[in-house]
């Protein structure tokens, strides 16, 4: 769930996250990725937060895929791809969404 009056400890499996462009995957389960990152990306062209930052981490890269699969697939994505060194290399991917989108 997401939620921009973070934290919220109310029921433990439920995560709540600040919509502020940077989305960290560490703390959440591959299976709620595929809902969690079209959710995030609309709450943040909501806030008129046009580029995100996804922190996937370098790891055997099964989860940067992952993302980039469904970044591939969602309408509102402009561009995506890694974050230079500054940012956290190919740990993250660096999304930027249209201005404007149409969410069905």
């Amino acid at each position: 769930m997401i939620d921009d009056n973070y934290p919220q400890d109310k029921d433990p499996e439920v995560q709540s996250l600040w919509i502020n462009g940077e989305l960290d995957l560490h703390t959440f389960r591959p299976s709620e990725i595929k809902s969690l990152i079209p959710e995030y990306m609309n709450a943040c062209l909501e806030r008129d937060i046009r580029r995100i930052r996804i922190v996937h981490g370098k790891g055997t890269g099964v989860l940067r895929q992952t993302v980039h699969a469904i970044l591939d697939k969602q309408p509102q994505v402009l561009t995506f791809g890694l974050a230079d060194q500054s940012e956290g290399g190919w740990g993250a991917t660096i999304v930027h969404l249209h201005s404007s989108h149409n969410s069905h």
